[in-house]
């Protein structure tokens, strides 16, 4: 098909066609230039909040502000003990047997004279009583670190005897705590079993004043009760307590010269074949400092 229109009329030179092209470039692109530069300039003013300033003919930057990131550890929820103060109480000594002298000596609890510490009980297959409590004093630091609680042993097997029932209280008093336990078990006869809380009675003789932690520490005592026994899967005592697990009493230095709120756990009775089973089993000492942990937290909860 032959066609007539205006480009074939005349063999015209095609330069001169072009100029009209070169000039609208010279026109555009630096128009173009200068609109991304200003579109640049604003737009990084409005990104930058105000970070970045537009002069005529040129741009001129200043540094953005500083961005806070936010990092894993900011996303992790709050330690729900941060800030609180355990002091735990592992009963006896493991050598206080060696040292009859020094722990027999009689020390002021206020109400009385007492010996210093005893040696503690143990299984009728020998497992002591000492190396019960440590063991799961130890577990229950570990656990109430996790929460952020700062924690503090009155022992770690770091001393040849003691420390006397009137030391392992200014201890607790001295650290400030918000909550004591004390933890231990019990030499009761064959057949009696089950775990007891030990509250201190009010006293106010000698150098003993209780008055202002039996409140605290009965609260303390029954969270430690209840999950003690929801987590460990064990009943209250059977012959102290009257099935509450519960007992107050104004004969022990650990608690008549605490300051601070403070209770003895009897875990359970070293001298029954069926309680020993348990506090000889790893496993079962670890869910006796997850039901103690829990009481403490339980209760450090409501002192915030």
């Amino acid at each position: 098909m032959s066609y007539a229109g205006p480009e074939f009329e005349s063999p015209q030179p095609r330069r001169p066609r072009r100029r009209p092209l070169a000039l609208a470039l010279a026109v555009l692109v630096p128009g173009a230039l200068l609109g991304w530069l200003l579109y640049e300039g604003v737009g990084g003013a409005a990104d930058a909040g105000g970070g970045t300033t537009v002069a005529v003919g040129k741009v001129t930057s200043t540094a953005p502000p500083n961005v806070s990131s936010t990092t894993a550890d900011d996303r992790k929820p709050p330690l729900p003990l941060k800030g609180k103060v355990v002091v735990i109480d592992p009963g006896h000594n493991l050598t206080n047997f060696r040292h009859t002298a020094e722990i027999n000596r009689k020390v002021d609890i206020g109400t009385n004279r007492k010996e210093c510490d005893t040696t503690g009980t143990s299984t009728n297959s020998g497992y002591a009583e000492a190396k019960f409590t440590l063991d799961v004093a130890h577990r229950l630091r570990t656990l109430l670190e996790k929460q952020g609680a700062t924690v503090k042993l009155t022992q770690d097997a770091d001393r040849p005897y003691g420390p006397c029932v009137d030391e392992r209280a200014r201890i607790g008093n001295a650290a400030k705590a918000d909550a004591v336990v004390s933890i231990h078990a019990d030499g009761a006869g064959s057949g009696r079993r089950g775990y007891h809380v030990i509250l201190p009675g009010r006293v106010h003789k000698g150098i003993a004043d209780t008055r202002r932690i039996v409140a605290p520490s009965a609260t303390l005592g029954k969270r430690i009760a209840a999950d003690f026994g929801r987590v460990t899967g064990t009943k209250p005592s059977n012959y102290v307590g009257n099935g509450t697990g519960m007992v107050t009493r104004t004969d022990l230095g650990g608690l008549n010269l605490s300051k601070v709120p403070k209770v003895f756990i009897e875990c359970g009775n070293m001298r029954d074949s069926k309680d020993a089973a348990l506090i000889t089993s790893a496993a079962w000492r670890q869910k006796a400092a997850q039901g103690i942990a829990a009481g403490i937290g339980g209760y450090l909860s409501n002192t915030l």
